[in-house]
């Protein structure tokens, strides 16, 4: 009895679980948009977070350069790192996550104009949708560039979990913060950033995810 039960256990189909073409495309566009989206309810907080895309708005928020271009400049010397260790296709789907996102970032600012967003809000809701969307991209083999190809180079390298560095990484960008914002602005960040890192950490592990 026992043989026919192990006989009948269905054997997982690995070729049928791949990521198809279309998939990969809807996974892109959807996690571009939700962690833009995210970015976008960040900015509109005066608030920053953790790895370039912090880096990004502090510059934001200390400089009269556009987020756009700042999210763009930021990002570039981490594309010649992510085409030496990651090869061509995971450095094409990057940058057009990296255009994506600052091209959105315009967008959601024409299209959905937020005045007077409640700070703790906008940090904790910009955190989780930049968190959710950073997972997706990198589920789909790609990211927003920066500190993220450095966290998944460890974590394919030493088993290091990518959440983790995320995490360690974004003290540096919190405490430049002091320098620009208000103690208990960057105090949010700080919160905030941690919530998007426990989003990639608890979620993006090896086996946990079975597309690929």
């Amino acid at each position: 009895m026992a043989n026919d039960a192990a006989d009948r256990t269905p054997v997982f189909d690995w070729e049928q679980a791949r990521h198809t073409v279309a998939d990969d495309v809807q996974g892109i566009v959807v996690g571009t948009f939700v962690a833009a989206l995210g970015l976008y309810l960040l900015k509109a907080s005066g608030a920053v977070t953790g790895g370039t895309a912090g880096l990004a708005l502090l510059l934001d928020q200390a400089t009269d350069w556009p987020f756009w271009l700042i999210f763009i400049l930021v990002n570039l010397p981490f594309a010649v790192l992510a085409f030496w260790k990651k090869g061509a296709r995971f450095t094409i789907l990057t940058a057009v996550c990296i255009g994506g996102v600052a091209g959105l970032s315009v967008l959601d600012g024409v299209l959905l104009p937020v005045h007077d967003l409640n700070p703790v809000y906008g940090v904790f809701a910009g955190n989780l949708l930049a968190g959710v969307g950073l997972l997706i991209l990198f589920r789909h083999g790609a990211s927003v560039g920066g500190v993220n190809i450095i966290a998944l180079l460890l974590q394919e390298r030493t088993g290091f979990r990518a959440g983790w560095t995320q995490m360690t990484l974004d003290v540096v960008v919190i405490v430049c913060a002091l320098l620009v914002l208000p103690w208990y602005i960057v105090l949010l960040s700080a919160v905030g950033a941690v919530v998007m890192s426990l989003v990639l950490a608890m979620n993006h592990r090896e086996g946990r995810y079975i597309g690929h």
